[in-house]
């Protein structure tokens, strides 16, 4: 296995919507905060990943446009994946794992406002066939989900509401919160993470590279993502084997646990699923979660879980900490996980 590292991380603010600019101009200066801060010029990368999603933008292979802030010359590689930008994430790990360059950039375009109407969008990602057609809205599934953690006495709603005060650094009172209307029992608005824009970049390097471009990289240690069914049905939604098998794979290439990781950057677009992953990952209290506010501060669809990645990655770059976990998600109620367990030494 060949040593790769994070050694450059930029995003966007997050903002409910952006209609200023289009995705290439949204790519442009964030991509240049990466490279910048890595000390790179764009014919220095070897392989460009990305990560968006036609749904929300209209269109079939609506990524090519973001392709001009990246540059088509000189010739690189180049690859998408139409999902969370996590996976793209790890196909560029993949890649340097085959000796195939040594520079790597991840890019991912969250876009969520683009779509007029959601609850038309999210059911598309459902089985065609016995699922979608019923056009369960947005939250109906993740309702399901919450219900069944507070009926196996897993969570109550004031533990939800105490992780939504925490990641809104004290916007408001957990009374406060508690008293607020449901959407989908029991789930109120700010138990969702806010749909938005923002765009997110990260480079990776293979050592001797690495060491080159970043004073102190966060090394990728360990790095797996598994699948549980698409039929929400057929799983115990109180529990999320996927991730607990991502995780200890991960453990398994790293050589330490998430248990052993100061901070956690985990991918929760519900704060019922808080506890629900801490539980699955092992996490501790001696492990920060979402210090950055995590995606209940801002969920840019498609790029949340690579600013997951990055935001633990910033941690050891910064070297505020030596050993992080980032959690990513995808397809309904965390049916597809993503674990990656960073560290500040090879």
């Amino acid at each position: 296995m060949r040593d790769v590292a994070v050694v450059a991380f930029a995003r966007s603010p997050f903002v409910v919507a952006d209609r200023e600019h289009d995705m290439a101009e949204s790519v442009l200066p964030v991509l240049r905060a990466a490279l910048d801060a890595a000390g790179l010029d764009r014919s220095e990368v070897d392989f460009v990943a990305s990560g968006s999603h036609d749904f929300y933008e209209g269109r079939t292979f609506a990524y090519i446009e973001s392709l001009d802030a990246v540059g088509a010359w000189p010739p690189i590689a180049e690859s998408h994946v139409e999902m969370d930008a996590a996976w793209a994430f790890a196909e560029a790990w993949s890649w340097l794992q085959l000796g195939e360059g040594e520079v790597a950039l991840v890019y991912g375009i969250g876009r969520g406002s683009l779509a007029a109407d959601l609850d038309q969008i999210m059911p598309a990602q459902l089985d065609p066939y016995l699922l979608a057609p019923l056009r369960p809205h947005r939250d109906a599934l993740a309702g399901l989900q919450a219900a069944a953690l507070i009926d196996a006495g897993r969570v109550s709603e004031r533990q939800m509401a105490e992780v939504v005060a925490r990641c809104l650094a004290g916007r408001y009172t957990v009374d406060e919160l508690l008293a607020a209307p449901y959407v989908a029992s029991p789930l109120r608005a700010h138990d969702v993470a806010p749909s938005g824009d923002a765009t997110a970049v990260l480079v990776l390097a293979a050592e001797p590279a690495a060491r080159r471009l970043a004073e102190r990289p966060a090394w990728v240690r360990g790095l797996d993502h598994r699948m549980d069914t698409h039929y929400p049905g057929c799983r115990d939604l109180t529990r999320s084997p996927s991730a607990e098998l991502a995780a200890a794979r991960a453990a398994e290439m790293a050589g330490f646990t998430a248990a052993e990781t100061e901070v956690a950057e985990l991918h929760t677009e519900y704060s019922h699923q808080e506890p629900l992953l801490a539980d699955a990952l092992g996490l501790t209290a001696t492990t920060e979660v979402n210090p950055s506010g995590g995606p209940l501060a801002g969920r840019p669809a498609t790029a949340t879980g690579l600013i997951r990645i990055g935001e633990a990655a910033r941690r050891i770059l910064a070297g505020t900490a030596e050993r992080t976990a980032a959690h990513a998600t995808n397809g309904p109620v965390l049916q597809h996980n993503l674990v990656c367990l960073l560290a500040g030494s090879p």
